[in-house]
């Protein structure tokens, strides 16, 4: 303490921390919606903020984009940095045509062609998924907002350009959407004894072609922001 990564003081970081992977959406969701934000890390630009969210103490720093940096960051928050939630805010392309683009989807699962489970030699396939406090608190802060939330399983991707399309077989195993961070963050939730959950907002749709531009992903994801700040707020009381 500090970390290579993270020169915050001990103490800095609430115990509920939100992830988003663009450190510009990071500092969207501090100036926005935190009181009193202050910057309290910013090793590689990476944009960590702390403040206050209707009175609770509330933490977002940015994870960078695919499990080895999420990876990083998420482990030295869990065990150096005393954090007890991570819930990450990103963007996930819609595997599923209902899926409209900015609607939100929460991962209750998240099947992944990374290896980044291995590391646990634990002679098996591990299944990462999400903590159910932080997934019921998500569903409920959800429909008090008024948004609709599908939940079920996300498919967390090493690979964004992928060359031979295997993305779409995901589809019929019932997965909802592609992103690339939540199954590294599920599995050191899980090695920490710590919470984790990741809930997306649709940028674009591998099925219909639609996307948004990277300014509207940066600023206009509000939804998902919402829901995440109410899981704090829930989880101030356990």
């Amino acid at each position: 303490m500090p970390t290579a990564h993270n020169n915050a003081p001990k103490g800095a970081f609430a115990k509920t921390v939100l992830m988003p992977g663009d450190p510009l959406r990071a500092k969207f969701i501090a100036e926005t919606f935190l009181e009193n934000p202050v910057l309290v890390n910013n090793v590689r630009g990476i944009q960590g903020y702390t403040g206050t969210y209707k009175g609770v103490p509330v933490s977002v720093m940015a994870s960078g984009m695919g499990i080895p940096t999420i990876g990083i960051y998420s482990y030295e928050l869990f065990t150096e940095y005393d954090v007890d939630n991570i819930i990450r805010v990103g963007s996930a392309g819609a595997m599923r045509a209902d899926l409209e683009l900015g609607c939100v989807v929460a991962g209750m699962g998240a099947c992944t062609n990374s290896n980044f489970a291995s590391q646990y030699e634990l002679g098996g396939t591990f299944a990462p998924i999400a903590d159910f406090e932080l997934l019921m608190a998500a569903v409920e802060s959800a429909k008090e907002l008024g948004v609709k939330m599908p939940v079920g399983n996300l498919y967390s991707s090493d690979t964004f350009y992928d060359a031979a399309q295997r993305n779409m077989r995901w589809t019929k195993m019932g997965v909802m959407a592609v992103e690339m961070e939540a199954a590294g963050l599920y599995c050191n939730a899980a090695y920490t004894g710590k919470r984790a959950l990741a809930i997306c907002s649709i940028s674009d749709n591998l099925i219909t072609g639609e996307e948004l531009p990277p300014e509207a992903r940066q600023t206009t994801f509000t939804n998902m922001m919402k829901i995440g700040l109410e899981i704090a707020v829930k989880m101030a009381n356990k």
